[in-house]
């Protein structure tokens, strides 16, 4: 199987315009023409990972973090850049999502959130583009007896696709008025006089890559010479994508009772704990691996929990002092639990692949009681 079908089994799961515009996503090291049998996951390609990968048999690794944060300037059998010298050499090909996985949903942050009890969490910052695209409103005014025509030439174009429904639009009548001048030829009206027309204004939805095909169905439409239409960007402010994930728990929950099922989904063996350890939380907030500045807008709303995978000490220090709980994983802990729910998904759409999670990913800090 090429890589561009499986590619495209990763982006339906987490679409890779989801990831910032720092990040380093998509296929990073190998062909994409090669023929892919075994894949294996793994949160950070180590040379270990690339070691266990060799032994058996892997055409491509499906790595959470990039193999490749920043340009490169040589690439050697030692130093960092060893585990892509020795990919190269074996032919083994490395796909990276990284915070693609962070942003979707159903990801990383979802299933964080999933972990301490919240309910309809929404983004918490660092928001990105909805993966369906960019929306634009069309609006174009025609006179009443046409209006249908327009209306179904903007349809056939690509206007009007909303969830799974089609021919979405609306429709209000009004009085419309022009004046044509010296060079034009009007269909209605006469040069030099204002003509008064009763019209619709036609309003429709469409994705930013019909906009044109829809303008240019409306200009062979219409009956004017020069039809008079607004193309105004869309904002959708329900359904946002960033990262990190707020929200009510849906039913409040002692902190100990939360760690326990921390420890046992993540695998966990130990938490570090910033604040109060003895408390009844009620509101919450996630976000894998670490999150910077996002902490400022968890403090802002009060919440009482925060999970994340690390905290830098000034971060600590701030959530200490405003009250909030903070729980930290260690930064891969937070993220790798998520592997395995991904491996099921991909096994159902590519079934022709072996898939396994790597037994060598591993936290690099080692935890003593």
């Amino acid at each position: 199987m090429k890589i561009e079908r499986i590619a495209e089994q990763v982006e339906a799961i987490a679409p890779l315009s989801l990831a910032q515009d720092w990040d380093n996503v998509g296929l990073l090291v190998g062909d994409k023409n090669k023929n892919i049998k075994k894949i294996l996951m793994a949160i950070d390609v180590t040379m270990d990972v690339v070691k266990e990968a060799k032994a058996k048999k892997i055409d491509l690794i499906l790595s959470y973090h990039p193999i490749i944060w920043d340009g490169l300037k040589k690439v050697t059998a030692d130093g960092e850049s060893g585990p892509v010298y020795e990919l190269i050499r074996a032919g083994i090909n490395v796909f990276s999502i990284h915070t693609a996985y962070d942003v979707a949903l159903g990801g990383v942050n979802d299933q964080l959130a999933e972990i301490i009890g919240l309910k309809n969490a929404e983004p918490i910052g660092d928001y990105v583009e909805n993966p369906d695209g960019v929306g634009f409103k069309v609006i174009v005014f025609v006179p009443t007896e046409n209006a249908g025509e327009v209306a179904n030439a903007m349809f056939a174009a690509g206007a009007g696709q909303i969830g799974n429904y089609s021919h979405c639009g609306f429709q209000t009548e009004g009085e419309g008025t022009f004046k044509p001048l010296e060079g034009s030829n009007p269909t209605i009206g006469k040069k030099g006089e204002v003509k008064s027309v009763i019209e619709v204004k036609l309003e429709s939805v469409v994705k930013k890559e019909n906009v044109k095909a829809v303008v240019d169905a409306i200009r062979n439409a219409h009956p004017y010479e020069t039809p008079a239409f607004d193309v105004v960007r869309h904002y959708d402010v329900e359904k946002k994508f960033g990262l990190g994930r707020i929200g009510k728990l849906g039913k409040a929950a002692a902190l100990k009772n939360i760690i326990a099922n921390i420890k046992k989904v993540t695998g966990a063996k130990a938490v570090g704990i910033v604040g109060k350890q003895n408390r009844t939380v009620r509101t919450g907030a996630v976000c894998a691996g670490s999150c910077g500045k996002i902490l400022n807008e968890v403090i802002s709303q009060e919440c009482d929990l925060y999970l994340t995978g690390e905290l830098k000490h000034h971060q600590a220090i701030a959530a200490q002092e405003a009250g909030v709980t903070c729980i930290c994983l260690s930064h891969t802990v937070s993220e790798r639990f998520a592997l395995k729910k991904l491996a099921k998904q991909l096994k159902k759409g590519l079934k022709d692949v072996t898939i396994a999670v790597s037994t060598k990913d591993a936290d690099p800090f080692v935890w003593r009681a």
